[in-house]
């Protein structure tokens, strides 16, 4: 099967662009590059947070309570649409007798 190496595909007049081609011309600049890079580390340590609550049978709620805050604040930080402080990271990390550190 061959690949479509075309970098813009029109099907009944509308133009669509690949992924990857709009990506690549958007992260031309340093700043737009890190940009993107803090944005998938968000995204990453959101996950992780989620994947250490379910996988030691926690709700948010139970999470949210051994780390004292509100339900509200783990599930904005597990959608990985808010940032989030590094105090509220490191009460998370404690209660997983995890700590925080730069690698």
């Amino acid at each position: 099967m061959k690949k479509n190496t075309k970098k813009i595909i029109d099907i009944g007049g509308l133009k669509f662009y690949k992924f990857n081609d709009i990506l690549k011309k958007s992260l031309k600049t340093k700043i737009s590059q890190d940009a993107f890079e803090e944005e998938l580390t968000r995204l990453r340590l959101s996950r992780q947070i989620r994947e250490m609550r379910t996988n030691n049978g926690m709700t948010q709620k139970v999470l949210a309570k051994k780390a004292h805050m509100p339900q509200s604040v783990i599930a904005r930080m597990e959608s990985g649409t808010h940032s989030f402080s590094l105090g509220t990271i490191s009460k998370i990390a404690k209660v997983f007798n995890k700590e925080v550190q730069l690698v």
